[in-house]
């Protein structure tokens, strides 16, 4: 009888420890993957200001 007990225990530990697991994969990845969509915006964004800029620039050297 005790040795079913402790069974029945450890089955419900495992299950309590893997789902603290996968918790904090699924919250590492999505972390990771929101950096990665951040990281392309940002470069995008990067590029699309310096263009801009290099425009303006352009434009008012040729006005002055």
């Amino acid at each position: 009888m005790s040795r079913t007990v402790w069974t029945v225990l450890g089955v419900i530990a495992a299950i309590v420890i893997a789902w603290v697991l996968v918790e904090v994969v699924f919250s590492v990845l999505w972390f990771l993957v929101k950096f990665a969509i951040v990281a392309v915006v940002a470069v995008i964004v990067f590029f699309l200001l310096r263009a801009w800029a290099t425009k303006d620039r352009g434009e008012r050297s040729i006005e002055g």
